[in-house]
């Protein structure tokens, strides 16, 4: 866990967690906000509200919309997921479907994504985006 957290997440950063022993030893490189589940939720402003409600509605939707996701593809869904947790407001209103398509559609123009890479024949399909 701790190389990818190290790899993505920038030095410095504030990083809310449980109390897994996998977590242990980034105080070095980050700001850590431990929280103990066994005896409260929220300490001040310690908690992992925030990644439990996006895994929540992650599941929600690999589980209801979109039904049958292939693995392959994943990282698409979660892309997507990631995109509308993080676009949700406009201001003090919420952005309307057709903003956050127009939204993403200006993130995209410019970029050539091939059938070869959107069907895994492409040398790495990641790196299309």
């Amino acid at each position: 866990m701790q190389p990818l957290i190290r790899e993505h997440v920038r030095s410095g950063a504030k990083v809310m967690s449980d109390e897994h022993a996998g977590y242990n030893g980034l105080e070095d490189t980050f700001l850590r906000g431990v929280i103990n589940h066994a005896a409260q939720y929220v300490d001040g402003q310690v908690h992992t509200n925030g990644m439990e409600n996006f895994w929540s509605l992650v599941k929600r939707g690999l589980n209801g919309t979109y039904v049958a996701v292939e693995p392959f593809h994943l990282f698409r869904y979660l892309d997507e997921q990631a995109f509308r947790y993080n676009h949700p407001k406009a201001g003090e209103r919420r952005l309307t479907d057709s903003e956050r398509f127009e939204l993403g559609m200006s993130q995209v123009s410019g970029k050539r994504l091939t059938l070869n890479t959107l069907t895994g024949k492409g040398a790495n399909q990641r790196e299309a985006f």
